[in-house]
């Protein structure tokens, strides 16, 4: 699966999330990179910031969140391009879960994991 095909499958899961949650997001920014850095080199996905449940009044001025979603290591995670677009969708609901709160030992116990 090429870049293009990969952010349009991003994209796609994007757009799949209920607009509710989407409009809850605050100060996040979702990116498509090739590979993670750092030691995990199989990281589907990462979210960095601040979640909304660990804002206090003090929150502000602040760089946004980030949400990355990884090409590489879901492309050799998956073997078919139908695997590629839902492990993509997966990861953005995993990532956007992070963003609330949620914490990844819940999100296995909810099949998100």
């Amino acid at each position: 699966m090429d870049e293009a095909d990969f952010e349009a499958a991003v994209a796609d899961a994007l757009d799949s999330v209920p607009a509710e949650l989407m409009a809850m997001l605050d100060n996040v920014v979702i990116l498509v990179d090739d590979e993670p850095e750092g030691p995990d080199k199989e990281l589907l996905g990462l979210y960095q910031g601040t979640a909304l449940t660990d804002r206090g009044w003090e929150y502000g001025g602040v760089l946004p969140d980030t949400i990355t979603i990884y090409r590489g290591p879901t492309l050799r995670m998956c073997s078919t391009p139908e695997e590629v677009v839902e492990e993509v969708a997966v990861t953005v609901v995993h990532e956007i879960a992070h963003h609330f709160g949620i914490e990844e030992e819940r999100l296995h116990e909810l099949g998100w994991g």
